[in-house]
């Protein structure tokens, strides 16, 4: 990532030639009044380093449970998730924890960013929680906000920011531990159009850039079409679009 006037924040690039996200035959089911709801039922898909594949689908066909699989917040009945080439379904709790903590960032459609924190604060937050010093993470966490527009906006907390500057801050927060692979619910579907564009773009830059992998979720079919793929799930299956 280069920029005339920021480091670039993002130095961490996965192997060009080992997968960032592979789902293998993963199949997941819930119980619903008795009655077994099949909502995943063979997912295959291979997501490399710098590939942003949005993921456009119906309310209730799974698109979130597929994320969640994906980052490794639940579990799948069968199949296999891996992450830059790790088998991650049968890894205890601290292990997927932990792969979740430093190859995995996440991006919804709320900000969720801590209220009483500056943007520099809750972008440092999870370094620190790595390990990073807090000199360390406050220096990287202005360099990754400085690259998306937000130099001037440092010290202000959540409260102080336009919606489109809060959904940036939280997009530096999930890429500041420099994961290999960005899965993002709806990320712009509480701004308004043009708000939503800025946005779209800041991910789009960080992933191509840095090479970082990205699956978004979104309804939002002229966003998608500026993505390198686009897939969809009909019947508990994802399918290819053009």
């Amino acid at each position: 990532m280069q920029s005339t006037t920021h480091q670039d924040p993002s130095q961490a690039i996965p192997e060009p030639d080992v997968p960032a996200l592979v789902l293998e035959h993963v199949r997941l089911s819930y119980l619903d009044a008795e009655r077994r709801l099949d909502v995943l039922r063979d997912i295959a898909i291979e997501v490399m380093p710098g590939q942003t594949v949005a993921l456009i689908a119906p309310s209730g066909t799974g698109k979130s449970t597929l994320l969640h699989v994906s980052g490794l917040l639940e579990r799948p009945d069968a199949g296999e998730v891996r992450i830059g080439g790790v088998a991650c379904s049968a890894l205890n709790d601290a292990a997927r924890t932990e792969i979740r903590r430093t190859d995995i960032g996440f991006v919804y459609q709320q900000h969720r960013l801590l209220p009483e924190f500056t943007a520099v604060e809750n972008v440092a937050l999870p370094q620190m929680i790595n390990g990073l010093s807090r000199r360390d993470a406050e220096e990287r966490a202005k360099q990754i906000l400085g690259f998306l527009g937000l130099g001037e906006r440092l010290t202000h907390r959540p409260s102080e920011l336009s919606g489109g500057e809060q959904q940036r801050v939280a997009i530096a927060r999930a890429v500041s531990n420099r994961p290999r692979l960005l899965l993002a619910d709806e990320p712009t579907g509480n701004l308004d159009p043009v708000t939503s564009g800025h946005v779209f773009d800041t991910l789009l830059t960080l992933a191509r850039v840095s090479r970082l992998a990205a699956v978004i979720a979104t309804h939002n079919l002229e966003l998608a079409m500026r993505m390198d793929r686009r897939v969809t799930l009909r019947d508990g299956v994802i399918v290819e679009l053009p």
